[in-house]
């Protein structure tokens, strides 16, 4: 059991209150309280599933001496380089790892998602 309570639990508070809300609200303010009750999902699980991280880790195999945080944005250049194709070796399966992780923020039920997991 956690001891004190983490950022993702509070934003997820904040979220569930607002879905409890737009029941009583109509027209555009329930709309933006719909947008903004995904948009604090979407927080939630970026806090809980760190994507960033899961795409430098998908990327430590070709970029074993390049810091973590600084392994993306080393891909997107020898990419654009040039220097590295679709042929490079362990590159299609990093970036599909660093999207697939992407996909499980921004939308998890996703069918593309739920394909690339072999659902």
């Amino acid at each position: 059991m956690r001891s004190r309570i983490e950022a993702a639990d509070l934003v997820e508070a904040a979220a569930a209150f607002l879905k409890e809300a737009e029941s009583e609200l109509s027209g555009r303010t329930a709309f933006h309280a719909k947008v903004a009750a995904n948009a604090l999902a979407i927080v939630v699980r970026e806090l809980r599933e760190h994507p960033s991280e899961a795409e430098a880790a998908a990327l430590g195999a070709l970029l074993p001496d390049v810091a973590a945080e600084a392994r993306v944005a080393e891909a997107c250049a020898r990419i654009r380089a040039g220097e590295w194709t679709a042929e490079t070796p362990g590159l299609l399966d990093a970036l599909e790892a660093g999207v697939r992780a992407r996909l499980a923020v921004d939308n998890p039920r996703f069918s593309t998602l739920q394909r690339l997991r072999g659902a």
